[in-house]
């Protein structure tokens, strides 16, 4: 542990500065946010929600109290999205209350709520260092010394939402130090024996007889933190190493044992498992631009889930990545690369809840079909269909309405089209049935949106509204019975529509359950994994019809999916708002709502294209910026990549 003390022995390295400028629009629209607040929404507040919510009860925990004071807060922003979402399904005020907004008032009041986001400061957010994922580190280790990637498959998994991003423990290090060993014991050859081809990349030749060989080990020292640490190391990180290499030759290791505890040392230290700032801020500083070494590694690690290629890593040598053609034109460049399937296994798969498919139950006995071998074909078919959409850079709308998917002779057998598809390779096929095509009637998606034995049009419905559309869902009231648990001679006769259906002669379930369920229900004909069908499994006739706010009706999965694709704002707003908090680590608040506003105005321009949307994301303003941590702040809860 002595090699693992040394590595973290320097202080992580910080940044550079701008001066923000002034935004004259932005000025005014927050005067305009300031006056709508105070002469409309506050008295809204105050008529319909203080009273349950306010200083002197706080019914459900919640007091708008605090918002009201400070509504520019970042914790304000989480309620008010609470307040939109409440107030929009006519779940609050709750049907008992003694005043009630009229349906005008409620409309007006949503208006205005659009634009209490200009109350946030201009602020980037802070630049979150976190720690490589597991398969971040993998990628990792093969670029640098062309070991199996496999080699971190041991790593544990990480967890979602439970800041592992950001730390580190003594397990984990001891799993890296034995990692390290073994890249180690790939790469160098036994003492005594030529060295390997990598050994002699990393280390270059052996040093001439006479030479000074701490200098040389310097040198070394050097090149291998610049690619390790994905930016060039302060002369004080290279002291440390020169501290191992030492260390080491004061126990009697030969010149290139030495070396390789220097390359050990690089691999257990936070410069290498962290993605770091390069230099320290100066005091007072505060909102600055990323340095090109920073922005190298976000846009290579969100695309391809490693480290900067040699092409990255020269520009930001050159001080020219933060021109906006070039990094557009580096976008571009990466998501032509086989590498940027990682977008999807990182982002893509979360996106759609794919990743849970693997491990999900369904009844042996119902749907034998579910085997591994299906279960990686679905989760394929969405991959290649996602891949498809970015790298022809068609418009995130084809997301819902296209006409082809990908499919292999197993997943073919849920389409009914075995008879046209055969072999295990997964292929491009054209779609005839209009009620396929898209996301809405994949068999992966369908499938996890499904209880293990039958379909839940309740989470089918939540799952368009929510990861497609954007929508926020107020949670089940409690004490609401599931329908396994509803009376069997009540519902014996009833099919599964008419028994979903009795939740809304609840008060309390019925607001949403009247924006769900048509939703779910469109989706009925498609049973749990994914397959047509006329009838339910009671034998009762499926009934996809419905209708949806705004008068929209439909009686048919292509209706409803032609419902959903018109509303491509919806569709491109939600996507580059997931993507966005996926590239910054963190979820998104107050000024980032401004910043994708205003990206959402190029992006419509160019009709929702996928690559103009991703190389927007890229060039946005928290994105190639950055807020200096206040050390007596709390940080950003990271998002798991």
């Amino acid at each position: 542990m002595i090699l693992l003390a040394i590595a973290f022995a320097v202080a992580m390295p910080c940044r550079a500065e701008i001066a923000p400028t002034a935004d004259a629009d932005f000025e005014a629209q927050q005067a305009e946010a300031r006056r709508s607040f105070r002469e409309h929404i506050v008295p809204f507040f105050k008529a319909y929600c203080t009273e349950c919510h306010g200083d002197k009860r706080m019914k459900g925990g919640l007091t708008f109290s605090p918002a009201i004071k400070n509504p520019g807060n970042a914790a304000a922003s989480k309620k008010w999205k609470k307040a939109i979402a409440n107030v929009r399904a006519h779940d609050m005020p709750p049907d008992d209350a003694d005043a009630q907004p009229t349906e005008e008032e409620r409309q007006k009041f949503l208006e205005w709520m659009n634009g209490i986001k200009y109350l946030s400061q201009k602020d980037p957010g802070p630049f979150v260092i976190r720690r490589l994922t597991k398969v971040e580190y993998g990628n990792t280790l093969r670029d640098l010394f062309g070991v199996d990637p496999k080699i971190a498959e041991d790593l544990p998994d990480e967890v979602a939402g439970e800041g592992y991003l950001n730390t580190l423990s003594a397990l984990q290090s001891e799993q890296f130090l034995g990692i390290a060993n073994e890249v180690l014991r790939q790469v160098m050859a036994p003492q005594g024996k030529p060295p390997t081809a990598v050994q002699k990349r990393l280390f270059g030749d052996p040093p001439a007889p006479g030479a000074d060989l701490r200098a040389e080990a310097g040198k070394v020292a050097r090149s291998l933190a610049r690619s390790a640490y994905r930016r060039p190391a302060s002369d004080a990180e290279v002291e440390v190493l020169l501290g191992v290499y030492d260390l080491a030759r004061k126990n009697k290791l030969e010149h290139q044992a030495a070396l390789g505890l220097v390359l050990k040392a690089v691999l257990v230290s936070p410069q290498f498992l962290f993605i770091t700032p390069a230099k320290e801020a100066a005091p007072g500083q505060t909102m600055l631009p990323l340095d090109d070494y920073q922005l190298a590694s976000r846009l290579s690690y969100l695309l391809w889930a490693t480290m900067p290629d040699a092409e990255l890593a020269a520009l930001a040598d050159a001080g020219k990545l933060r021109e906006p053609a070039i990094l557009k034109a580096q976008v571009k460049r990466l998501l032509k690369d086989a590498r940027s399937r990682a977008l999807f296994d990182g982002f893509g798969s979360h996106w759609l809840g794919l990743g849970a498919l693997e491990d999900q139950t369904f009844d042996p006995a119902k749907f034998p079909q579910m085997t591994a071998e299906m279960r990686k074909a679905m989760y394929d078919e969405a991959r290649l269909f996602f891949e498809s959409i970015v790298w022809e850079n068609r418009s995130v709308v084809s997301f819902i309405d296209s006409d082809y998917t990908f499919l292999n002779e197993t997943l073919a057998a849920l389409y009914g089209m075995e008879k046209s598809v055969s072999g295990a390779e997964m292929r491009k096929v054209k779609l005839t049935d209009a009620n396929r095509g898209g996301i809405l009637g994949m068999p992966g998606i369908l499938a996890t949106t499904s209880f293990p034995n039958r379909t839940s049009p309740v989470r089918r419905g939540v799952w368009v509204l929510e990861q497609v559309l954007g929508e926020h869902i107020p949670s089940a009231p409690p004490n609401v019975p599931a329908l396994e648990k509803q009376d069997n001679k009540t519902v014996a006769n009833l099919t599964l529509r008419q028994r979903t259906e009795l939740h809304r002669t609840d008060a309390t379930c019925a607001n949403c359950h009247k924006i769900l369920d048509p939703i779910g229900f469109g989706l009925e004909n498609f049973d749990a994994i994914g397959r047509w069908r006329d009838k339910d499994d009671a034998g009762g006739a499926i009934d996809a019809a419905g209708e949806l706010p705004g008068g929209k009706l439909f009686s048919t999965p292509k209706e409803l999916k032609g419902i959903i694709a018109a509303r491509s704002g919806d569709l491109a707003r939600n996507f580059t708002q997931r993507l966005l908090a996926y590239a910054l680590c963190r979820q998104l608040e107050g000024y980032d709502e401004i910043v994708v506003e205003r990206m959402m105005e190029t992006i419509a321009k160019d009709g929702y294209r996928m690559q103009t949307l991703i190389a927007e994301v890229v060039t946005s303003y928290p994105f190639v910026n950055y807020r200096t941590q206040d050390p007596a702040a709390p940080t950003s809860k990271p998002n798991a990549k």
